[in-house]
């Protein structure tokens, strides 16, 4: 691997506390940039911004989207800034770069009903996945954890006396997360079952042990799972994944009137604008109060108030 995008992952790790994840993703977005100049015959310490604006258009003709391309950029940002102040640039050339434009997308989530039945259809599951599927549901669904934090649980969450468990976030930031009694009386049936999920004489630190590198369940194999769980719900399956928990845990708190500081901390967003995505839930519920209660939304209205 080139050795400035080594350094910089390094930086990240040690100064910022990058996620894993994060530096997986930095890794595959310099590498292709990289290979991009190549092909043009520069480096990183020759790019200009010309060199920019054409990957950028060349992400745009392969069909990439607005978002990809959005987060490709951030990256590469991150990194000159990186070689500027490391003085391997004398100058940052993102500096003169526009962001793409990005819409403002509305999360994906389910109702209240379409949950409900998502959870009433892991009785159809086979017996050795009934009670790990149901923990894994209601823990989704009740505290909105992300699909990495919920997999990654350690076993001491079974020992929880109050009903909130401390998670280890993004960037190492710890936070406390509901757990309600249903979710804590699963994760009590699921112990019973536990131990047929280890291998013989083996113990485990994590609450959905699995026979893998990681030592739980790797979060691709319950994408899988839920996708199974959603046809027999008989959901679309495309309409279900690990997020999708998370942004209906979020919309339905604040349909029922969850202010969003909470909802804020309860999710482990650092910046109270990525959870004002989720007020498209009170737009809604506006639009319905005014169209129930208006006077003009009668027809008849102002007829009838002209006669008088």
């Amino acid at each position: 691997m080139n050795g400035l995008i080594l350094s910089f992952l390094e930086m990240a790790q040690a100064e910022r506390g990058a996620a894993k994840n994060t530096v997986l993703a930095y890794t595959r977005d310099l590498r292709d940039f990289e290979d991009f100049l190549t092909a043009r015959q520069k480096s990183f310490e020759t790019a200009q911004p010309a060199d920019f604006k054409a990957y950028l258009a060349n992400l745009t003709e392969n069909g990439f989207a607005v978002r990809t391309q959005s987060r490709r950029l951030s990256a590469l940002r991150e990194f000159y800034k990186f070689l500027y102040s490391e003085k391997i640039r004398k100058d940052n050339p993102t500096d003169c770069l526009d962001s793409p434009k990005l819409g403002r997308p509305l999360p994906k989530y389910l109702s209240e009903a379409e949950i409900a039945r998502l959870i009433d259809a892991v009785k159809q599951l086979p017996d050795y996945q009934q009670s790990r599927m149901r923990a894994l549901t209601e823990i989704a669904y009740a505290s909105g954890l992300r699909v990495s934090e919920l997999v990654g649980l350690p076993l001491s969450v079974a020992n929880a006396s109050g009903n909130t468990v401390a998670v280890c976030g993004k960037g190492g930031k710890d936070r406390l997360v509901p757990l309600t009694d249903i979710a804590k009386r699963a994760v009590q049936d699921w112990l019973s079952m536990r131990e047929l999920h280890l291998p013989n004489g083996r113990t485990s630190k994590w609450l959905f042990p699995a026979q893998n590198k990681e030592g739980h369940l790797s979060r691709f194999a319950f994408y899988q799972e839920l996708k199974q769980l959603a046809l027999a719900a008989g959901i679309l399956p495309s309409r279900v994944s690990p997020h999708v928990l998370r942004h209906s845990f979020a919309s339905h708190l604040v349909a029922h009137d969850a202010d969003l500081r909470s909802v804020q901390q309860m999710l482990g967003h650092s910046d109270i604008a990525t959870t004002q995505i989720y007020t498209h839930i009170l737009d809604d519920r506006l639009k319905k109060t005014v169209e129930k209660s208006h006077p003009l939304t009668d027809e008849n209205f102002l007829s009838e108030i002209l006669k008088k």
